[in-house]
């Protein structure tokens, strides 16, 4: 008890000096316990801005740019902080997501994007993000985050055990799973209040929770069957805005600053930035088009066997076989000038090679062996491929799920790695990726035709559905403006 004791003391004289750190929120006019004042808060904004377009490229549109923006700053007046300096950017990554970094940088993906439907909705999107901003949550949020970071300080001094935060992981977590029910909520609210005050309807904010709810039950699913995590706007609550009867009552409030005429919607002005829009992974990240992998920035392409699955991930190509018997990851990395492919296989966890060779590929300087590797499922033999050019290494690694059968799948394994080549035209114009287009809907429009000449080969008819706003069997009205993928 007296060791504790001497832990407590000047955990309490540090939490003593602390607790006057208090700021009037800009929204509440309550006193919040932060320990960063405003300027600080926008230093720390513009300091993670440029962290942050270092890691996510920025979409090069800059017609789209300026339209967002503009509706953003349309917003922004109308907010609780208004003369903040806000900046608005468009990533080019298809994952659903937007998020807000501390002073006013607000990110939005071409990704969440795609499957809004109007002005208003994207007016939403930003809406709740600016709420996170002037309810300064992220900034509340570290400085929770930092008085723990104080407790495990001294905790670690008496115990040996670590007890720092890293900034940067607090706000990122909060930005990738959001806030908690409370802070989500009250952007909710916000967000819905602002877009009254900027004459859109506050019914929107339902609106588009309703659009990205549908996506996300359909992301978790295909995420289930391709064995990866699924990606969702952290935004997005447990169960749907129309059963979500604290959602619903928040965001009625706003309904008291309702412009009085008909709200503001913009389905068409919106719809019409979106011709053109890259949908799917990137030409920078590569495309998978059926059992063809295309990459044009590295300019190669593979060819995997029937009925496998790929999965293209941010730091890898996975690829799995029918009933998951087997699974070949694909690696890409800076050459290192100092090793050979064998020294380079084995630094990559390859242990004890056997029947080691070569590969008579052009152009390339090739390893290839099988070796014991560490996976999830165990101990396993793998299939290992090195393939060396100028400025990369290329490692193919193969293991089967059980453990005694790689034989099975090693001809498949190494002809993947021998499918390596450059690209032809043709491949170069597919592994440009996928855009939306728009169209006029027909008496004779039907989505499983639009879906059968899709060149997207997975889920077609459903991700058009939920392109469309007509998740899970809706039809399209003669007239309506159907965005479509080509």
């Amino acid at each position: 008890m007296r060791q504790l004791r001497t832990i407590l003391l000047p955990l309490a004289a540090l939490a003593g000096a602390l607790l006057p750190a208090c700021a009037t929120n800009p929204v509440t006019g309550d006193q919040d316990f932060v320990l960063m004042s405003e300027s600080n808060e926008i230093r720390l904004g513009q300091q993670y801005h440029q962290q942050m377009l270092k890691e996510m490229p920025v979409y090069d549109d800059p017609g789209l740019a300026a339209y967002v923006d503009a509706v953003g700053q349309r917003i922004a007046r109308n907010s609780h902080r208004p003369a903040l300096d806000y900046h608005f950017t468009v990533l080019d990554s298809d994952a659903v997501n937007a998020f807000a970094l501390p002073g006013g940088y607000i990110y939005i993906t071409r990704g969440i994007m795609a499957y809004l439907d109007s002005e208003a909705e994207l007016a939403a999107v930003l809406g709740h993000e600016i709420g996170h901003v002037t309810a300064r949550h992220s900034v509340r949020q570290q400085s929770t985050a930092t008085v723990t970071g104080v407790a495990g300080a001294v905790l670690g001094a008496a115990t040996g055990l670590p007890g720092s935060q890293d900034l940067f992981n607090v706000l990122g977590n909060a930005m990738l799973s959001g806030y908690g029910r409370d802070h989500e909520l009250e952007s909710d609210r916000l967000g819905a209040e602002y877009l009254a005050r900027s004459g859109y309807d506050p019914q929107a904010m339902l609106e588009v929770i309703g659009v990205l709810k549908s996506q996300e039950l359909y992301e978790k699913a295909r995420a289930q069957r391709e064995g990866r995590q699924a990606q969702s706007y952290h935004g997005v609550f447990a169960s749907h805005p129309e059963n979500d009867r604290r959602l619903q009552e928040v965001i009625g409030t706003a309904v008291q600053f309702k412009p009085a005429g008909q709200p503001l919607l913009g389905r068409e002005n919106y719809l019409a930035h979106l011709e053109g829009l890259a949908f799917g992974p990137g030409a920078s990240e590569g495309i998978v088009a059926g059992g063809h992998f295309y990459h044009g920035p590295l300019d190669f392409a593979l060819e995997f066997a029937g009925g496998w699955t790929l999965s293209n991930q941010p730091e890898r190509l996975l690829a799995v076989a029918p009933e998951q018997a087997a699974l070949m990851e694909v690696t890409v990395t800076p050459r290192p000038l100092h090793l050979t492919p064998r020294q380079f296989m084995e630094k990559q966890g390859a242990r004890n090679p056997q029947r080691g060779e070569t590969l008579d590929m052009e152009g390339l300087d090739t390893y290839t062996a099988v070796a014991r590797v560490s996976t999830n499922l165990g101990e396993r033999d793998g299939r290992f491929v090195v393939l060396f050019d100028d400025a990369h290494a290329f490692l193919f690694t193969g293991v089967s799920r059980k453990a005694d059968d790689l034989d099975s799948f090693d001809k498949q394994f190494l002809s993947v790695a021998r499918s390596f080549h450059r690209l032809d035209e043709a491949e170069k114009r597919r592994a440009a990726g996928l855009r939306l287009h728009l169209i006029e809907a027909t008496p004779a429009t039907r989505l499983e035709t639009m879906a059968q000449e899709s060149p997207m080969t997975t889920d077609a008819e459903t991700r058009l559905r939920l392109l469309n706003g007509l998740y899970p069997d809706l039809d399209p009205r003669p007239g309506q403006t159907l965005k479509t993928v080509r």
